[in-house]
């Protein structure tokens, strides 16, 4: 299929901007060219509140986290999210939006969560981060008003691929239990060898080099490590339900549909769901993508229905 119409503009946009390109730049400079390139969101739903924590790591650092409590729930199940960047760069305020969109759909706690980013620390310093706070949540959820015992973890690009990796974590330590994973567009094999990667490299937003760039800051060196690239888990069985979303013209698309492919046949209940026309990215431009909007639906109602 051809792009999507919605779609086409924003890339023609993206493609008349003057600047070094993301795998040009320092990564203090690429996150702050991050930050202001988020779309303003259409008017934000009323949560019942929205409060800034911090959770402390095993080794003694604190973690921050966001806590979206929705409106009329009384010990709601939650969502652990963690957000996309490519490791790198992206934090709690980028992914506030679609946070908090999930939270009033899915009558659904959400934990957002602001793991250190690479190069400053490398793997598995922003996994374990992860892994604390999904750990943090199941023991003391109450602390924070959510019902940790229903609970399940969620992210998108490098948050999908973290997402995907806290669960293998949890089951080979045997808890915390993860009732589903939601894995938006997920990076699953950073040996970045799916013909995906050359076949939508370049012209939709996410680029190849800027992949290389990304995984040379996080763990390209241990590409092959399960932990990095959950796609290389010699065995996926037992792993938690999942839905995965992925993008036509992404070059993460095939690694995440045979991420997919390999939780079904481990004989993980799994939803595929691939968004015809669409580039990575696209669920953080719902303001603007009917997609960005379907997609933020789906992922409440997997949420709700794993935690209900």
């Amino acid at each position: 299929m051809p792009l999507h119409p919605q779609v086409q503009p924003l890339i023609d946009a993206m493609a008349a901007m003057d600047g070094p390109k993301l795998h040009e730049m320092e990564p203090a400079a690429a996150r702050e060219m991050f930050a202001a390139m988020r779309m303003a969101p259409p008017e934000l739903p009323e949560l019942a509140s929205v409060t800034d924590e911090k959770v402390t790591s095993p080794d003694g650092h604190d973690i921050p986290i966001r806590v979206y409590l929705p409106n009329g729930a009384d010990n709601p199940g939650v969502c652990v999210y963690f957000h996309g960047g490519g490791w790198v760069i992206g934090d709690i305020e980028t992914h506030d939006a679609p946070c908090r969109e999930i939270a009033a759909r899915s009558g659904c706690a959400v934990v957002s969560v602001e793991y250190r980013l690479s190069p400053e620390t490398k793997y598995p310093g922003p996994l374990e981060d992860c892994v604390a706070v999904t750990e943090w949540v199941a023991a003391k959820g109450g602390d924070i008003g959510v019902d940790g015992s229903r609970l399940v973890v969620a992210g998108d690009s490098a948050g999908g691929n973290l997402a995907a990796a806290v669960t293998l974590v949890a089951r080979e330590r045997g808890g915390p239990a993860i009732a589903g994973q939601v894995l938006v567009y997920p990076a699953t094999d950073l040996t970045l060898s799916h013909p995906s990667i050359t076949e939508n490299g370049d012209g939709y937003f996410l680029t190849a080099d800027a992949m290389r760039w990304f995984t040379g800051h996080y763990g390209g060196d241990a590409a092959g490590d399960p932990l990095v690239s959950p796609l290389h888990a010699p065995d996926h069985a037992g792993l938690p339900p999942a839905l995965v979303l992925t993008a036509e013209f992404d070059p993460l698309r095939d690694e995440g549909e045979a991420y997919a492919a390999k939780l079904e046949a481990a004989g993980v209940p799994t939803t595929l769901h691939r968004f015809d026309g669409q580039i990575h990215g696209f669920l953080g431009m719902y303001g603007m993508l009917d997609d960005g909007r379907t997609a933020l639906d789906e992922i409440a109602a997997a949420v709700r229905a794993a935690v209900s």
